[in-house]
């Protein structure tokens, strides 16, 4: 089984997802205004600790598209062997379908990164795949222990799942990687697109 959060969730995800893209593409000032504070702050403590900066580059690869795809790749085969369909269909659509929404984004939109990062990045920003891939992931693993597990492994669950998105991200924008509203665009995209996948893979057949 895998669980549904109410509709209301993804379809407000998607909304403010909008939302912000439009205040992306407009270089809303007050929205620049905060991207560019927090990214000069970062720029001026990662320049003074190298080795926070060493540390990060590795954290931040664990939301990479090729852990994510290879992940994804393996949990759907698992579940494909053991039989379960509706399983196997919900985390093969996330694997395929949401690198490939973010990378079409980047392709599409035109949103330079901040200039002078602790990595080296040549595609366009936002949203962030590191943080759309971690928040997918995230959302995977809570959707499909929630059925089976008791409150308080759900609470772990939960609990552990929203620390690595919130680390991901915050590794995004610490390496100056992403501005802020990158970040924030990932973890939208991921909350919007994930859930209305879950509802997809376990609709019920018709005849």
């Amino acid at each position: 089984m895998v669980a549904r959060m109410p509709l209301v969730v993804p379809l407000s995800a998607l909304g403010a997802f909008v939302v912000l893209l439009a205040l992306v593409m407009g270089d809303w000032a007050p929205l620049h205004a905060v991207d560019t504070a927090v990214s000069a702050a970062l720029r001026s403590y990662g320049a003074r600790h190298a080795g926070v900066v060493r540390v990060t580059r590795v954290v931040t690869d664990v939301g990479s598209t090729m852990p994510f795809l290879a992940a994804g790749v393996a949990v759907t085969i698992l579940f494909a062997v053991l039989r379960e369909a509706r399983r196997a269909a919900f985390t093969g659509l996330v694997t395929v379908l949401v690198p490939t929404l973010w990378s079409l984004m980047h392709l599409l939109i035109y949103r330079p990164r901040p200039a002078d990062a602790f990595v080296l990045i040549g595609s366009n920003g936002f949203p962030s795949g590191h943080s759309t891939n971690a928040t997918a992931a995230a959302l995977v693993a809570v959707l499909l222990m929630w059925p089976r597990g008791t409150p308080p492994i759900r609470a772990v669950t939960v609990g552990v799942a929203a620390a690595f998105v919130a680390l991901v991200g915050l590794s995004r924008v610490a390496l100056l990687a992403h501005w802020p509203s990158d970040v924030l665009g990932g973890w939208l995209l991921a909350l919007a697109v994930v859930p209305l996948l879950a509802r997809a893979a376990t609709a019920p057949r018709r005849l």
